[in-house]
């Protein structure tokens, strides 16, 4: 297996020398041929000994997991994001399986409107580093895919597929194939191929035919991702004498369960690379998605009893959870159960589970005489309310982002929350322009919005969890000095991006209360800016960006923007929350439609009327608001709408009226509010 060193990074963090990191390969199972400077691609060149039992080593991301593991470093995976327009895949092609113990699974994918040329000079010398021929961007892209993940695809010219369709079967007696390297083979019925409605266009997981290759002529392109069965695709090119990278791969077994990421994979390279529309809804045949792994039970005193030494049982447990395993069940002090993540298919028994802490925790590392003492990390509270935090922005369709904590002047004045602190700056030659510490993260992501949009990508929601700096102090301990933060940036209009605030808040604590004031900020349109503020006390910002920052910025499309101090969110977290019994009494609910001044905010008038409404109020929401014919000028309508509800009773019509009395009254005394 050839690595390249450059590539890797873009996995995995790579701060260790190229030593350092063969080395350690080597030490737990993946041995080093040899590795050196490849003069051509300028890159560093690793050449690495996979066993036949780990094929999920045969690309780029499986080097990169097991660098992850072994220095405990986070594994970047692309998500493989793609565009699909309104046309369905299934109106232009359709995929059939005859040979089911052959092919087990085949999903097929079409691109129109490529366009096919020169792979850019990062791809070309991507593939060049570790021994592979520049052909085209989009056959390029499907051997990128493939020394990426090890899950081999195929490229046709839709366009010269008879039919337009794609079967999968047996080969016929006298049915010859030419394959792209210009030979033509004898095929045999326990031969499997990829046919269109004629003849074969494809040795299936061995090579594809020379009628359907992409040329420079190719605009519409159908993408083949499928799994084949190993023993028939080494027979097949055994019997040929016709090996592949392809053909290696699944000869091993491919992993079944990374069908659609590998497709949407190459799907949204030959996008970027060679344009053209995606149709929607990818044509699948075959067994659907495999069966989940069965789970294994590691009994902790198997590990002293083979290996001779004590490694802690929490140890066990994070080597095999950072290896992709999950436990299952309930954990005890004597074992421990676990799912096998769907690449790692050689592990089956609790011996495999044994060797796999072994080669992990270090054979080398082994001491003769004591054992090593090693502890285990948990995550703290913070950890938990970032991710909860994190997970439901992702949820909601933003991606994070990571900018720099250094900002110019013209940014750094952008949003200033804090008032007028004086900036943080540093003098170095590195940090002429941008020598300013950032008070606010918001015009950074501000700024990657721009960027996106100079690149196509409009829309773009992104979040960034980091700290701001307000001014110097030695202890370190004053959380004002450097408070962290959570900022996002969205198309969303305000009433979206205050729900989602509040979406978070609920996450942490479903108890917690979210309010918010008028704020003056000139970062947000005049009346269209708020404070925020968490059980009364602030919490931050959101509001919808001011036209002039939009203006300042090259901002194309309007955006809103949350900033919130994860201290308070720290402060109020119940991650437990306690049982509440469902309630046994039916709720009655109550609208109240009041008109008041045109400067009364919702949020003095839900107050007032939470405030008279008494014990038995359940909840009180916003139902809607109106200005026009019927109003007064200068004046609104608000719609309350009110739950009431006892835990002892049902409540009885008297007692709903008193309360809205209370409400009505209190409302008309204090905001002057008229009853519709």
């Amino acid at each position: 297996m050839l690595v390249s060193w450059n590539w890797l990074k873009e996995y995995v963090a790579l701060d260790m020398s190229v030593e350092a990191l063969t080395d350690r390969l080597m030490m737990s199972g993946l041995n080093l041929e040899e590795f050196g400077d490849h003069k051509e691609s300028g890159d560093i060149l690793i050449d690495l000994e996979v066993t036949s039992n780990r094929p999920d080593c045969l690309g780029q991301l499986g080097i990169a997991r097991e660098t992850s593991v072994l220095f405990q470093k986070e594994l970047r995976i692309p998500p493989a994001l793609v565009k699909e327009v309104a046309t369905k895949t299934s109106s232009v092609t359709s995929v059939a399986i005859e040979c089911p113990d052959l092919c087990p699974r085949y999903t097929a994918r079409v691109i129109r409107g490529v366009k096919v040329g020169p792979s850019p000079v990062w791809l070309v010398r991507r593939l060049q580093t570790i021994g592979v021929k520049s052909i085209n961007n989009v056959v390029d892209i499907t051997n990128y895919v493939m020394m990426e993940c090890g899950q081999p695809l195929h490229a046709f010219d839709f366009d010269q597929l008879h039919g337009q369709k794609i079967i999968v079967r047996n080969a016929k007696p006298g049915e010859k194939l030419a394959a792209i390297n210009h030979e033509t083979y004898p095929l045999t019925p326990d031969m499997c191929v990829i046919a269109d409605s004629d003849h074969p266009v494809a040795l299936a997981g061995v090579m594809g035919g020379l009628d359907t290759e992409i040329s420079d002529k190719t605009t519409n392109v159908l993408i083949e991702v499928a799994e084949f069965a190993p023993r028939s695709i080494r027979a097949t090119a055994r019997k040929l004498g016709l090996h592949s990278p392809s053909s290696y791969r699944f000869e091993r077994g491919i992993n079944a369960y990374n069908l659609d990421w590998a497709s949407r994979r190459c799907c949204e390279l030959i996008l970027s690379l060679a344009g053209g529309e995606l149709l929607a809804a990818p044509v699948a045949a075959g067994a659907g998605a495999p069966a989940p792994r069965a789970p294994i039970t590691l009994r902790f005193s198997q590990i002293t009893r083979i290996l001779g030494i004590e490694i802690p049982r929490d140890a066990v447990v994070r080597i095999l959870h950072d290896l992709g395993l999950e436990t299952t069940g309930t954990e005890t002090e004597s074992s421990v159960s676990l799912v096998p993540p769907t690449w790692r298919r050689d592990l089956e028994r609790e011996i495999d589970l044994i060797e796999e802490v072994a080669r992990i925790y270090g054979y080398d590392k082994i001491p003769e005489d004591r054992p090593v003492p090693l502890t285990v990390s948990s995550a703290t509270l913070q950890d938990r309310v970032r991710e909860k935090a994190a997970d439901l922005l992702v949820g909601a369709g933003f991606f994070e982002a990571v900018t720099v904590s250094f900002v110019n002047a013209k940014t750094f004045a952008i949003n200033r929350p804090w008032g007028d602190l004086p900036a943080l700056s540093v003098d170095h030659s590195t940090r002429v322009e941008e020598n300013l510490l950032r008070q606010s993260i918001i015009p950074s992501l501000l700024n990657s919005r721009r960027h996106n949009e100079r690149h196509g990508n409009f829309d773009a929601r992104l979040f960034e969890l980091a700290k701001v700096f307000l001014h110097a102090k030695s202890d370190r301990t004053d959380e004002l000095a450097e408070p962290e933060v959570l900022s996002f940036v969205t198309e969303q209009s305000y009433g979206e991006v205050k729900g989602l605030v509040e979406a978070i808040a609920a996450a942490v604590n479903p108890a917690a209360l979210v309010t918010v004031r008028p704020t003056a900020l000139p970062c947000f349109e005049a009346g269209r800016g708020a404070e925020v503020l968490l059980n009364g006390k602030p919490w931050g910002w959101l509001g919808e960006v001011a036209g002039s920052v939009r203006e300042q910025l090259d901002l194309r499309d309007a955006v809103s923007a949350a900033e919130l101090r994860m201290a308070p969110l720290l402060a109020v977290a119940n991650l437990i929350p306690k049982y509440v019994e469902v309630p046994k009494f039916p709720v009655s609910e109550r609208d109240l439609n009041f008109v008041l001044d045109e400067q009364v905010p919702w949020q003095e008038l839900s107050e007032v009327a939470h405030d008279a409404a008494g014990p038995l109020l359940e909840s009180l929401a916003f139902a809607g608001q109106y200005r026009g014919q019927q109003i007064p000028p200068n004046k609104k309508s608000y719609v309350v709408r009110l739950n009431y509800r006892s835990t002892e009773r049902t409540l009885t019509n008297e007692e709903i009226e008193a309360a809205q009395q209370r409400i009505v009254q209190q409302c008309t005394a204090k905001l002057g509010a008229v009853l519709r």
